[in-house]
């Protein structure tokens, strides 16, 4: 080598060091900036914001724009699906320099198939980086009610990711951690719902439209031009941004310490809550009884089993647990649970029923039949007799029993407890239990002193504890069913029996909402009992986590359209004989159900395309929102309202007294 090339060789090595020198101080920034980028973008870290962004995270927009929309989301969630169109309007809108896109997991505990999507996408993203992940986030969106794994594995495939990595990557959970961690976060930053959105950390919840997240925007791009024009750093923009919005809103872990429910702390309001025939956990002559709602699928309900078994180490033999079961709606694993540990019960006694209870807690959320038989070999329990007892729902009267107590006392959330009548509600620290059980022991202690067996105490309690109404009492009006502000029925709305009848009975009801189908047990009777006495009236109220429900309100509706009241009736009559049946409330056999009554195919297949009667169905909702009506089914007689499944006894005193103030 001569001379000259020497020195070329060392111009070109000393030019190429400096321009790798640069462009690591572009990508990945200086030690200390907190911004690191990998060679082909695909990840970014700015840990140190009050709302962290990883290199983990998918996105979409330039790690350095100046504003950054963080957004906590679920791919079962309507509502997701829904503001995934303002994410686009967005982009468009702005565009990759302005506006950054940063995408966490939230999946939410009563949608069986959002975690199993979020981790396939994060796996994905893993696998195949940014691109890779928005295709197969687009796919999952476009096909919200069909999020299974082999959907999984074919929107991966057709995102370009090698899908026996993908297939072995699922398999060993690799990339879960990250869903967990998000979680975790949206905790932290109090994210209780989605879509939840934080714009530089100022929050924005739910499906909000355009102009909403556009105006936060706009105040956030000002905000970081007038920075950068002070001298920060554009990689540092956001980072500055978060901490002050975020210091500026109010601390999530205030929210975090409010109580579950509204209930005074120093409630001492005692309800009538019978044991009956029901499990029971300790000494079966305890002078302290603490009755539990409780639903098998809920994760609080296992958050607080820890708390109750201390409990019981600590109150020894004065405290007993009443088991009630409490299945809400939207766990779809709750009754098949609550069925098996009631033919535990059968065959092993209350010891076998604690067993199957204690397994299945330690086993949640695992609850799928695969899951329940390896359960029923390890209690030795005879799983042809507990597939039999879920298949056939052969407990459910008496599941059914419990339910209809707990919403006579109110007890519509799970967990949901009665320390002798006394109302606690939630997984709650276990100082709050013990200070009503020391006040319980000292209470019935005095009883016991005054001559009460203490096999009696509770019996003797619940002598003079409060029954409940149908509904809260009104002021100054003492067992006075609630009564609400809801508009009446028009020509719009399906209705039978008697067409002037003084009492009209509004269904607020869902087709896929379990509760609503035992309510329509109750109808009937109550159709034989008052016959032209009443008009009863169907009102739409899909939940947003039944995810057949709306479509099958749109087509119930069509029907309506179509057919007049006594084609609805017949069509509402089959998606309730159908609710429970595997693909009962999909659209092929909504056509089927349709075709079979006579009707015109054409318009009806058009009126589902098309969302017909969508925008009607949508202002139902409101109409029932608007008048404090959350769940289903929720019932109106004349202006009384009565919440749930309840017992035949508890609408007959109404509608008496409706029909006593008519006349």
């Amino acid at each position: 080598m001569n001379k000259g090339t020497a020195i070329v060789g060392f111009i070109l090595s000393f030019v190429a060091g400096m321009m790798l020198m640069w462009g690591i101080n572009q990508s990945t920034g200086k030690k200390g900036e907190d911004i690191t980028a990998d060679s082909t973008g695909a990840g970014v870290n700015q840990e140190s914001a009050a709302v962290p962004v990883s290199k983990d995270d998918p996105f979409w927009g330039s790690p350095t724009a100046p504003v950054t929309i963080v957004l906590f989301s679920d791919y079962q969630c309507p509502f997701c699906g829904r503001v995934e169109a303002t994410m686009d309007q967005i982009k468009s809108a702005y565009g990759k320099d302005k506006v950054r896109i940063v995408w966490k997991d939230n999946p939410l505990p009563f949608h069986q198939n959002a975690k199993p999507a979020a981790i396939a996408a994060q796996t994905v993203y893993a696998l195949g980086g940014n691109d890779a992940f928005w295709k197969f986030h687009a796919e999952a969106f476009k096909n919200q009610q069909a999020l299974t794994r082999e959907n999984f594995e074919k929107w991966a495939q057709q995102a370009g990711v090698d899908v026996n990595k993908f297939k072995a990557a699922l398999d060993a959970n690799t990339y879960a951690a990250k869903v967990d961690k998000d979680l975790a976060l949206g905790q932290k930053l109090g994210v209780r719902g989605t879509p939840h959105s934080l714009i530089n950390g100022i929050p924005v919840g739910g499906a909000q439209p355009f102009d909403k997240f556009k105006e936060v925007i706009d105040e956030q791009l000002k905000k970081a031009q007038a920075l950068v024009a002070s001298g920060t750093k554009p990689n540092q923009v956001y980072i500055k941004l978060t901490q002050e919005n975020f210091a500026a809103q109010p601390a999530p872990s205030d929210t975090a310490k409010k109580p579950e429910a509204p209930q005074p702390p120093d409630d001492k309001t005692v309800w009538k809550v019978p044991v009956g025939n029901s499990p029971i956990q300790g000494n079966k002559d305890a002078q302290v009884t603490l009755v539990l709602f409780s639903d098998f699928q809920c994760p609080f309900c296992k958050r607080v089993e820890d708390t109750l078994g201390q409990l019981m180490k600590d109150y020894d033999k004065k405290l007993r647990i009443v088991w009630k079961d409490r299945p809400l709606p939207f766990h779809n694993r709750a009754l098949p649970a609550a069925e098996m540990c009631r033919e535990a019960r059968k065959e092993k006694g209350d010891a076998g029923f604690w067993a199957c209870h204690k397994k299945l807690f330690e086993g949640n959320p695992k609850l799928e039949d695969a899951d329940l038989e390896g359960y029923a070999k390890e209690l030795g329990l005879n799983w042809t007799n507990v597939k039999a007892a879920i298949d056939s729902k052969k407990y459910e009267k008496d599941i059914n029993e419990d339910i209809a107590l707990a919403d006579q006392v109110k007890a519509s959330g799970t967990p949901h407890m009665f320390i002798n009548g006394r109302r606690i509600v939630g997984a709650q620290p276990i100082d709050k239990f013990k200070v009503i059980i020391d006040e319980e022991i000292k209470k019935t202690d005095d009883m016991i002193k005054g001559g009460t067996p203490a096999a009696k105490v509770y019996e003797k309690i619940m002598e003079t504890a409060q029954v409940a109404p149908a509904a809260p009492a009104a002021a100054g009006d003492t067992g006075a069913p609630e009564k609400k502000d809801f508009p009446k029925p028009t020509a719009a709305n399906p209705w039978k029996d008697g067409k002037d009848a003084k009492v009209v009975i509004q269904l607020i009801s869902d087709f896929q909402c379990p509760f609503c189908k035992r309510v329509e047990d109750t109808m009937k009777e109550i159709e034989k009992k008052y016959g032209n006495k009443i008009k009863i009236v169907w009102r739409n109220d899909p939940l947003p986590f039944h995810q057949y429900a709306m479509t099958a309100a749109e087509a119930a509706m069509e029907v309506f359209a179509q057919k007049g009241n006594d084609g609805f009736w017949k069509y509402h009559d089959k998606l309730f004989e159908n609710q429970a049946t595997p693909g009962g409330l999909d659209r092929p056999a909504l056509e089927k159900y349709a075709q079979e009554l006579g009707c015109d195919m054409t318009k009806f297949k058009a009126a589902l395309d098309n969302h017909t009667h969508k925008a009607e169905i949508e202002a139902e909702i409101k109409t029932a929102n608007d008048a404090g009506i959350r769940g289903t089914p929720g019932i109106m007689i004349n202006n009384y309202f009565v919440g749930g499944a309840q017992p035949l006894d508890n609408f007959v005193k109404i509608i008496d007294l409706a029909l006593k103030e008519a006349k």
